[in-house]
């Protein structure tokens, strides 16, 4: 362990407790609830235990990826995860590592009367946290992307929900714009409940899709092919006139395919062919 660790080690043993008085005071809001306030307490004690193990067995600052950082690399990441799930942003996650920086400042003045000495530890200090602050805000954005990751997902799997309307006939309804990634679970979707339900008849009903262009098509023309080949037949509703005249306009060929203006007119298709007559009740 270098001389200026072993100073910021020995003010961390002997102020601890006032360090983290003053840590807390200093990132303290006066809307936080007591809940809030003991999660933090707990997260500021296991963060300053993180530094002096990893002081103790001599770590470098310098070298925050290494081994004896472990403990207090995995306290951070905790914060972060906490931080972000309840919707604080990285900056308010950094300024509270960044605030430890003051009460060390003090406590450090405070026990060295060598000038030298405090000047480098005081820098052996700010190289730390800052370090510990870097950590932070990436672990925070990682956990930020992979919770809009997960959003997105779900957001996919309510958006293209497979609906069984008859005995054998199954609806998807689109809303939304229709690309790859969609298409992707549209098809996986669909294909399993056809296999689960026995359906012999899919119904795309297309809607709620804004538009409808040559790459929209492709993806269709994909998900009526994966359909056919599962021994089902599929039924294209929802086709709005301009839908109409944009499929025209651009060539796309939806021979062989049934179409449908409606969801309706599309149910009663398939009931027809399956032998089902509706009548109205006198």
């Amino acid at each position: 362990m270098n001389q200026p660790s072993e100073v910021v080690l020995a003010v961390l043993r002997q102020h601890e407790n006032q360090i983290r008085t003053e840590w807390l005071q200093a990132s303290s809001s006066v809307r936080m609830t007591d809940a809030q306030r003991r999660a933090m307490e707990g997260e500021a004690a296991e963060i300053l235990h993180g530094v002096r193990d990893a002081l103790e067995a001599g770590a470098d600052p310098e070298q925050f990826e290494a081994a004896p950082w472990s403990k207090l690399r995995q306290s951070l990441e905790s914060l972060s995860r906490s931080r972000a799930a309840q919707g604080h942003s990285a900056a308010d996650t950094s300024v509270f590592v960044l605030a430890f920086k003051r009460p060390m400042f003090t406590a450090l003045q405070r026990a060295t009367s060598d000038p030298q000495a405090m000047l480098q530890a005081l820098w052996n200090l700010s190289v730390l946290v800052d370090r510990m602050a870097q950590w932070t805000v990436s672990t925070y954005q990682q956990t930020r992307e992979e919770i809009i990751q997960r959003q997105q997902q779900d957001l996919l799997e309510l958006s293209t929900p497979v609906i069984k309307l008859w005995e054998g006939v199954l609806a998807v309804p689109m809303i939304g714009t229709l690309d790859s990634g969609r298409t992707q679970m549209v098809m996986e979707t669909l294909l399993q409940r056809i296999v689960e339900t026995g359906a012999t008849l899919a119904i795309i009903d297309i809607t709620g899709v804004p538009t409808v262009d040559t790459l929209v098509a492709q993806h269709l023309l994909k998900t009526v092919s994966a359909i056919r080949l599962m021994g089902a037949e599929c039924v294209i509703s929802g086709i709005r006139p301009q839908i109409a005249q944009t499929i025209v306009h651009l060539g796309i060929d939806l021979q062989g395919i049934a179409s449908k203006a409606s969801l309706a007119d599309a149910l009663s298709l398939a009931l027809r062919q399956r032998g089902y007559t509706i009548t109205k009740a006198a």
